[in-house]
């Protein structure tokens, strides 16, 4: 199947997104973008098919071609990975929906199989996310866009795979980042960061252990680091990490005993 990913690793330049600044004073309008990252499933890979996103500005419809339209792989997305989805500016106004348009190339494959993944809503009119937000002429917009794989991907009795989504929509601007790297790196760990109902989550990068949660509204959390079943290592669990506005959290080494 066609790959059409462009994949970047943030923990270099996340920074630099983490901040709300001035577009161009040549352009008129709000900076606006959308980057895609996971929450993992327990699958081998879930492909979607996108093809654009949909803004509701002043009850108008703003239709914004994905800049590489197609079959993204939602496992690779993870371990501080993301595609970005869409970058260009928009006329200064309430932004109340964001919808996320899909095409028909959708599947998982689970034990070495492709199975099809209907998604009928999400062809027609999209995947929508209700967002309030005042955008203004000359300010930079970042919005994370979540998917959580484990949720969304549903078996129904005689109808097989189903997606009914369950999204979340950050701005970068207004919540904040946890990173780290768990050793030894080989081993594949879950990071979760949890407060009440919220949990946030990403896979550390098979290569160097590193790991990026994205989008972390401000507020303390507790991260567990769950290994491999078959490593061997026991979850380890870190109590009160405090996360603030417009900042990464480096929890630094985390190593696994």
């Amino acid at each position: 199947m066609k790959n059409v990913f462009k994949l970047f690793t943030c923990l270099a330049v996340i920074g630099l997104a983490f901040t709300s600044c001035s577009t161009d004073d040549s352009k008129e309008g709000a900076g606006f973008s959308v980057k895609l990252v996971d929450a993992p499933g327990d699958y081998e890979k879930v492909l979607v098919d996108v093809q654009a996103i949909e803004v509701i500005l002043d009850g108008e419809a703003h239709e914004l071609p994905v800049a590489e339209p197609g079959v993204y792989d939602l496992l690779e997305l993870t371990g501080g990975v993301s595609a970005m989805l869409v970058e260009t500016v928009l006329p200064a106004g309430k932004m109340s929906q964001m919808r996320l348009i899909l095409g028909e190339e959708n599947s998982v494959v689970a034990n070495g199989d492709t199975l099809e993944l209907k998604t009928p809503s999400a062809q027609q009119s999209g995947l929508k996310l209700n967002v309030h937000q005042e955008l203004q002429s000359g300010i930079l917009y970042n919005f994370i866009l979540d998917f959580n794989v484990a949720k969304s991907v549903v078996e129904a009795p005689g109808e097989g795979l189903i997606l009914k989504p369950v999204l979340r929509a950050a701005l970068e601007a207004q919540s904040g980042a946890i990173s780290g790297v768990v050793t030894p790196a080989e081993v594949e760990s879950l990071v979760t960061a949890k407060q009440d109902s919220l949990e946030i989550s990403a896979h550390t990068a098979p290569d160097t252990g590193a790991f990026l949660l994205y989008g972390v509204p401000a507020g303390t959390y507790q991260v567990t680091v769950t290994p491999d079943s078959t490593s061997g290592f026991s979850p380890v669990i870190i109590e009160d990490v405090v996360v603030q506005k417009g900042t990464i959290k480096d929890l630094g080494s985390v190593s696994l005993e």
